[in-house]
């Protein structure tokens, strides 16, 4: 029911946050259209326009998710696929939504809702292309995601290429780097000298541990008090 409802308010807001970002004028227009009583749309969204500006978020997530589903990702490369994961990503929105959206994530009071959207669009990405770590590395990969994911966005949202061919250019590029830069964690790791040096951060960040899927926590320590 309250799903529904969300639904019916994102196919209405289509019409107004080009125009009046997510704002109170632009969900208050939407429950209108929707001919959905406001505080009903209330009792959906809490807080009004930015619980409808994550739904949206969370609907572009899904879309991906269900693409990504329902490819054949067997004989791509895994930086192609995550390549295409982010790509699909952005296809399956609005491009006036999300720069409405980055606007209203960019104010202060705000921020930690963006910031744990985009956290969950890497997190999305990683669990579907399969990632089972459970070590520092489930968090380096999230956050290495999550940056490439952002630039990405902004680039798209500026680009009046064909096709977005520049943005996808882009893309493959901030993914190159981050390949190089796995290729010299690889190479430090087989330098003994280097080895020796890393050994006692190594061991500190070996204790920390990825959430476990049951809670809400960041993650957990796994060090002996």
């Amino acid at each position: 029911m309250q799903t529904d409802i969300i639904d019916q308010l994102l196919d209405a807001a289509a019409a107004h946050v080009p125009f009046d970002g997510w704002s109170e004028a632009a969900f208050a227009a939407a429950a209108r259209d929707a001919g959905i009583d406001i505080a009903v749309a209330r009792a959906a969204c809490p807080r009004g326009a930015v619980d409808l500006a994550l739904a949206y978020h969370a609907a572009g997530d899904r879309a991906m998710l269900k693409r990504l589903a329902e490819a054949d990702l067997g004989d791509m490369r895994f930086r192609d696929r995550i390549a295409a994961a982010v790509r699909w990503r952005l296809e399956g929105v609005d491009a006036e939504m999300v720069r409405r959206g980055m606007t209203l994530f960019a104010l202060p009071q705000h921020a930690v809702d963006g910031t744990r959207a985009l956290w969950q669009t890497a997190d999305h990405i990683w669990t579907a292309l399969g990632d089972t770590s459970d070590d520092v590395n489930w968090y380096t990969k999230r956050a290495t995601l999550s940056g490439v994911y952002g630039s990405t966005v902004l680039y798209w949202l500026g680009d009046d290429s064909p096709d977005h061919a520049a943005t996808w250019e882009f893309l493959d590029r901030r993914i190159d780097d981050v390949m190089q830069i796995e290729k010299i964690k690889a190479q430090v790791r087989g330098n003994r000298v280097a080895a020796a040096l890393m050994a006692g951060p190594m061991a500190l960040l070996g204790q920390i541990r990825a959430p476990r899927r049951d809670d809400d926590l960041p993650g957990h320590w796994s060090g002996k008090r």
